[in-house]
């Protein structure tokens, strides 16, 4: 696995790449590749980082795991490959949007179009083995990204991260409150969706609330 990652981000993450976890994630990651179907391909393992660097980067948004299913998964949370059937929590995403700011559902579930305007769809885990969710966890993954959302908040400010679901909350201990925006809410998954802790957060009219209040561009969800 080589680590084609954009150079707006390599400076800050060279010392990351020496060290002996990542080797030893490097060497799993392959051998993983090397013997079973496994997703995101190859290339777009840092798809997050290579659609949007460093110096763009104004909202964060945490997934855990990437999706497990034939041609799903495209390196960047929550998103698919256009052509592909949205997947139930991609599809409350969508519906929420629709609802908070009455942008039609749309077509394509691939989400690089949010990449490229500066939203950083960071997966805790960067790679999975197929049809077995969470495969690729506790093997150094989340010792990179717990990095990259502590250098994002400390060479960054007035960044909007959006946790949604348990998971992703535990991240707030990396984040500098004093210097960022944090929205919180349940997972858009059915099962807590559908519980009540999804529909009508208002995440994303509230982001760019933020952002207009910043004088930075709002995003075209």
């Amino acid at each position: 696995m080589n680590v084609d990652i954009h150079p707006s981000w390599k400076s800050y993450l060279e010392e990351e790449f020496n060290k002996p976890y990542f080797k030893n994630l490097v060497d799993f990651v392959k051998s993983e590749y090397q013997n079973h179907t496994c997703f995101p391909p190859g290339k777009k393992i840092f798809n997050a980082f290579n659609h949007c660097y460093f110096n763009d980067v104004k909202v964060v948004i945490i997934g855990q795991d990437p999706y497990h299913g034939p041609g799903q998964a495209n390196g960047l949370c929550f998103s698919v490959n256009d052509d592909i059937v949205h997947p139930p929590s991609l599809i409350n995403i969508f519906k929420e949007i629709e609802t908070d700011l009455g942008i039609p559902y749309p077509k394509s579930g691939n989400l690089i179009r949010w990449s490229e305007q500066g939203i950083m769809l960071l997966n805790a885990t960067l790679t999975v083995r197929a049809h077995n969710a969470g495969s690729h966890q506790k093997k150094g993954w989340e010792i990179f990204t717990d990095t990259v959302i502590k250098i994002i908040s400390e060479h960054k400010t007035d960044v909007v991260f959006l946790l949604w679901g348990g998971y992703a909350k535990q991240k707030t201990k990396l984040i500098d409150k004093k210097k960022h925006h944090i929205l919180t809410s349940g997972h858009p998954s059915p099962l807590s969706a559908n519980r009540g802790y999804w529909f009508g957060n208002k995440h994303f009219s509230k982001t760019n609330n933020i952002l207009r209040d910043l004088k930075i561009s709002q995003i075209k969800w």
